[in-house]
């Protein structure tokens, strides 16, 4: 059984006992949260929300808060004189799908 969760402004396929990557949440590491904005539910019996489907619900462990690795932005003007440079590290929560209930 797998869902289609929305989260962070982007849509993420789960499945149990997977590791995923999102967007950052707020919340401590061994906490456990609730994702209600569940889009699609596929299996056996599938469900498909409008747009999302009522009473289903995924359920996940902070495993860890973190920050990608850094981004250089370089901005360049050629004959301006204009040049600049930009570092950028994205934060994460990495969660550990506990359950799909549909």
């Amino acid at each position: 059984m797998y869902a289609i969760i929305e989260t962070g402004g982007k849509q993420v396929k789960v499945e149990q006992g997977q590791e995923v990557y999102i967007e950052k949440l707020n919340g401590e590491a061994d906490e456990t949260i609730t994702f209600d904005k569940v889009l699609f539910v596929g299996g056996d019996n599938v469900k498909v929300g409008a747009p999302y489907v009522e009473g289903a619900s995924v359920t996940a462990k902070i495993v860890k808060q973190g920050r990608a690795k850094k981004l250089t932005v370089y901005k360049y003007k050629p004959k301006k004189n204009y040049s600049r440079k930009q570092g950028h590290r994205q934060p994460y929560t990495k969660v550990v799908i506990e359950g799909i209930n549909a």
